[in-house]
């Protein structure tokens, strides 16, 4: 008989005994009983030990490395740092209706095109019902493969006999190994399926996805080990009613986490934003009081993104701290220092913060632009319609420099900004544009237009 444990349905923590909140997330009344994997018996004896892989200089291991490959999606191959690496081990997470399928059918056609046969596993969809999506994406090619089955079993059978240049399992949640004695989604099922498609991966160098739900907290549903597993942690982020798609890594082996991909989402699948600064700024306007863009760097890309800030009386005991976008927190200490510094309160009034397009980021650069922001709304005094900000704030209400400064003035220039406000330590000469000096936050009320 199978030993029970109990599992987080959060987090994946298990234990031995039910527990009433999780050691691992915090979550309460989270945990369902379910059998544990089974043990592989031992073979041989514990006298003779088994015989591994062959030890070799670091040297010989990189003689030959692999050639990536090309997606031929634009903005994915930054973010996996230039493409697929041949068995390599993917995850893609999202929230569901998100645009995961989408975005990887997109692939899998693209690459049934240039590189060979891929396979698409479907376990929630019908054949049919992809293969509709991809007639609307433009996907239809003999060479991409579709097999709907749940069975991880019958998964690997098939493609024994097969080289594909890709494998998409959709998702992993549903695939199920018959030796697990527990339902599809569970984290030994999770966990068991994703070890025998790593194995795949390592042993034939073919590339494998897998896609992953998220939970209502937006964390990725299933085990831990699930992501430590994996050699890439992929995220598709967007807001309810907004076009917009943000992909970033959130783990990889093979290139950086920094990058970010910008996608709208049309009736032709996820189209790739050529100028994500201007489709942002598209609909701005200029002349509003709590309005100021900011020059944000993610990755590579400078991005020009509009802060909106407004700043009411509150009619609350505790007056709201809204943040969209932005981390709240970082907001709060946004608002003391203000207070600290500028000598404008904002102990009685509600504050509400949003990044335009329904983008998050997290980038420390944003602090002087959502400042300059909040000290417009607060005063009911625009800023210049051409104004570009950027720079960091410390508690002490210095503004800090940031990277790439030159970068981020030439991105505002060519989209038209006639001036920036930055740090004190980056305003150097020969910069595209004239440049304010910024080097407390006292100094931002001088942004402020004159009323008329």
């Amino acid at each position: 008989m199978a030993e029970m444990v109990f599992f987080c349905t959060s987090c994946g923590h298990e234990s031995g005994k039910w527990l009433g909140q999780c050691p691992g997330c915090g979550e309460w009344n989270s945990f369902a009983q379910q059998p544990s994997a089974p043990k592989k018996k031992k073979k041989g004896t514990s006298g003779s030990p088994r015989r591994g892989a062959r030890a070799m200089p670091v040297t010989e291991a990189a003689a030959a490395p692999a050639a990536r490959l090309a997606t031929g999606i634009e903005g994915l191959d930054r973010v996996l740092g230039g493409g697929l690496v041949p068995g390599s081990l993917l995850l893609l997470a999202g929230e569901p209706g998100i645009g995961k399928s989408t975005l990887l059918l997109q692939v899998a056609a693209s690459l049934a095109k240039t590189e060979g046969p891929v396979v698409y596993v479907t376990g929630e969809e019908s054949a049919e019902q992809v293969a509709l999506r991809a007639r609307r994406i433009d996907g239809l090619t003999p060479n991409l493969l579709l097999l709907p089955e749940t069975s991880c079993d019958a998964v690997l059978a098939q493609i024994e006999d097969m080289q594909p240049s890709l494998v998409v399992v959709d998702s992993v949640q549903t695939a199920v190994l018959d030796d697990v004695d527990a339902v599809a989604g569970s984290v030994s099922q999770v966990r068991q399926v994703a070890s025998r498609f790593q194995h795949l991966a390592k042993s034939r160098g073919i590339p494998v996805v897998l896609v992953g739900h998220v939970t209502k907290d937006g964390m990725i549903a299933g085990p831990k080990l699930l992501e430590h597993l994996v050699d890439v942690v992929m995220s598709l982020e967007g807001e309810p009613g907004h076009d917009l798609r943000a992909l970033r890594a959130g783990k990889n082996r093979f290139g950086t986490v920094a990058e970010l991909a910008l996608y709208s989402m049309t009736g032709s699948g996820l189209e790739p934003v050529k100028n994500a600064s201007a489709w942002l700024l598209e609909d701005r306007q200029t002349g509003a009081s709590g309005s100021a863009v900011a020059v944000a760097l993610e990755g590579t890309v400078p991005l020009l993104v509009e802060v909106q800030a407004l700043v009411s009386t509150s009619s609350l005991g505790t007056p709201r701290r809204v943040a969209q976008g932005l981390d709240s927190s970082r907001l709060a200490l946004l608002l003391a220092v203000l207070e600290r510094h500028t000598g404008v309160a904002f102990g009685d009034r509600d504050v509400f913060v949003n990044l335009v397009g329904g983008l998050s980021l997290r980038e420390p650069a944003l602090d002087l632009a959502v400042a300059a922001a909040l000290l417009s709304s607060a005063a009911d005094r625009p800023l210049a319609g051409d104004l570009a900000i950027f720079g960091e704030i410390g508690l002490l209400g210095e503004v800090r420099a940031v990277s790439r400064a030159a970068e981020r003035v030439r991105e505002a220039a060519a989209l038209g900004f006639g001036r920036v406000a930055l740090p004190a330590r980056d305003a150097k000469t020969g910069l595209a544009l004239p440049t304010t000096a910024i080097t407390t936050v006292a100094d931002l009320p001088k942004l402020l237009q004159s009323p008329d």
